[in-house]
Protein backbone atom coordinates (compact mmCIF):
# COMPACT_ATOMS: atom_id res chain seq x y z
CA UNK A 1 0.00 0.00 0.00
CA UNK A 2 1.16 3.49 -0.84
CA UNK A 3 -0.58 6.60 -0.25
CA UNK A 4 0.34 9.90 -2.21
CA UNK A 5 -0.01 13.56 -1.41
CA UNK A 6 0.52 16.40 -3.11
CA UNK A 7 0.60 20.12 -2.19
CA UNK A 8 1.38 23.52 -4.13
CA UNK A 9 -0.63 26.12 -5.24
CA UNK A 10 -4.08 26.14 -6.29
CA UNK A 11 -3.64 28.03 -9.44
CA UNK A 12 -0.69 25.67 -10.53
CA UNK A 13 -1.81 22.72 -9.24
CA UNK A 14 -5.68 22.06 -10.27
CA UNK A 15 -5.38 22.52 -13.77
CA UNK A 16 -2.76 19.33 -13.89
CA UNK A 17 -4.35 17.19 -11.18
CA UNK A 18 -5.34 14.72 -13.32
CA UNK A 19 -2.38 14.65 -15.31
CA UNK A 20 -0.08 14.80 -12.41
CA UNK A 21 -1.87 11.84 -10.92
CA UNK A 22 -1.50 9.78 -14.03
CA UNK A 23 2.30 10.52 -13.88
CA UNK A 24 2.89 9.63 -10.40
CA UNK A 25 0.79 6.41 -11.11
CA UNK A 26 3.41 5.42 -14.00
CA UNK A 27 6.32 6.01 -11.59
CA UNK A 28 4.66 4.20 -8.85
CA UNK A 29 3.61 1.09 -10.99
CA UNK A 30 6.65 1.06 -12.59
CA UNK A 31 9.18 1.22 -9.76
CA UNK A 32 7.26 -0.34 -6.81
CA UNK A 33 5.72 -3.10 -9.21
CA UNK A 34 2.08 -1.84 -8.34
CA UNK A 35 -0.88 -3.23 -10.03
CA UNK A 36 -2.58 -0.76 -12.08
CA UNK A 37 -5.75 -0.48 -10.11
CA UNK A 38 -4.15 0.75 -6.69
CA UNK A 39 -4.12 4.42 -7.03
CA UNK A 40 -4.49 6.26 -4.14
CA UNK A 41 -3.53 9.61 -4.56
CA UNK A 42 -4.67 13.27 -2.53
CA UNK A 43 -4.57 16.68 -3.71
CA UNK A 44 -3.80 20.00 -1.23
CA UNK A 45 -4.26 22.85 -3.09
CA UNK A 46 -2.99 25.58 -1.08
CA UNK A 47 -3.76 29.53 -1.92
CA UNK A 48 -0.21 31.03 -2.16
CA UNK A 49 -0.79 33.07 1.03
CA UNK A 50 -0.50 29.61 2.62
CA UNK A 51 2.49 27.78 1.04
CA UNK A 52 6.18 29.53 1.71
CA UNK A 53 9.08 28.01 -0.20
CA UNK A 54 12.26 29.67 -1.03
CA UNK A 55 12.79 32.67 -3.97
CA UNK A 56 14.57 30.20 -5.81
CA UNK A 57 11.67 28.22 -6.47
CA UNK A 58 8.50 29.00 -9.02
CA UNK A 59 5.28 28.72 -8.42
CA UNK A 60 5.29 24.99 -9.60
CA UNK A 61 6.58 24.41 -6.31
CA UNK A 62 5.05 20.80 -5.84
CA UNK A 63 5.22 18.74 -2.82
CA UNK A 64 4.31 15.22 -2.82
CA UNK A 65 4.71 12.76 -0.05
CA UNK A 66 4.87 9.28 -0.08
CA UNK A 67 3.55 7.05 2.57
CA UNK A 68 4.04 3.42 2.16
CA UNK A 69 4.48 0.13 4.00
CA UNK A 70 8.27 -0.97 4.89
CA UNK A 71 9.83 -3.73 2.98
CA UNK A 72 11.24 -1.33 -0.47
CA UNK A 73 15.20 -1.36 -0.91
CA UNK A 74 16.81 1.79 -0.98
CA UNK A 75 17.22 1.73 -4.76
CA UNK A 76 13.89 0.67 -5.64
CA UNK A 77 12.67 4.35 -3.67
CA UNK A 78 15.91 5.88 -5.42
CA UNK A 79 14.26 4.34 -8.79
CA UNK A 80 10.72 5.93 -7.49
CA UNK A 81 12.36 9.65 -6.65
CA UNK A 82 14.27 10.01 -10.12
CA UNK A 83 11.67 8.76 -12.04
CA UNK A 84 9.18 10.97 -10.12
CA UNK A 85 11.56 14.13 -11.19
CA UNK A 86 12.46 12.87 -14.76
CA UNK A 87 8.21 12.10 -15.71
CA UNK A 88 6.78 14.96 -14.22
CA UNK A 89 10.09 17.72 -16.03
CA UNK A 90 9.31 15.56 -19.77
CA UNK A 91 5.51 15.25 -19.17
CA UNK A 92 4.12 18.76 -17.13
CA UNK A 93 7.31 20.76 -17.68
CA UNK A 94 8.05 21.15 -14.39
CA UNK A 95 11.96 21.48 -13.40
CA UNK A 96 13.34 19.20 -10.53
CA UNK A 97 14.09 22.75 -8.76
CA UNK A 98 10.42 22.93 -8.28
CA UNK A 99 9.06 19.34 -6.61
CA UNK A 100 10.41 17.55 -3.63
CA UNK A 101 9.89 14.08 -2.60
CA UNK A 102 9.71 12.60 0.52
CA UNK A 103 9.13 9.02 1.01
CA UNK A 104 7.95 7.66 4.79
CA UNK A 105 7.32 4.06 5.37
CA UNK A 106 5.53 1.97 8.51
CA UNK A 107 5.63 -1.52 9.18
CA UNK A 108 2.21 -3.22 7.82
CA UNK A 109 0.84 -3.44 11.02
CA UNK A 110 0.28 0.32 11.49
CA UNK A 111 -2.03 0.50 8.43
CA UNK A 112 -5.47 -0.33 8.21
CA UNK A 113 -7.57 -0.96 5.36
CA UNK A 114 -10.99 -3.15 4.07
CA UNK A 115 -11.20 -3.83 7.90
CA UNK A 116 -7.88 -5.43 8.33
CA UNK A 117 -4.39 -4.18 9.12
CA UNK A 118 -2.00 -4.47 6.83
CA UNK A 119 0.15 -7.76 8.35
CA UNK A 120 -3.00 -9.19 8.15
CA UNK A 121 -4.21 -8.75 4.45
CA UNK A 122 -2.87 -10.92 1.36
CA UNK A 123 -1.85 -8.34 -0.32
CA UNK A 124 -2.08 -9.08 -4.78
CA UNK A 125 1.49 -7.13 -5.06
CA UNK A 126 4.73 -7.83 -3.35
CA UNK A 127 6.10 -5.23 -1.23
CA UNK A 128 9.55 -6.52 -0.84
CA UNK A 129 10.72 -4.78 -4.49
Amino acid sequence: MAQIKVYGIDTHLNPIKEQLSAVIHSCVVEALMFPEDKKFHRFFPMREENIFYPSSRSRAYTVIEVMMIEGRTVETKKRLIRLLFERIRNELGIQAVDIEVVIQEAPAYQFGFRGMTGDEMLLDYKVEV
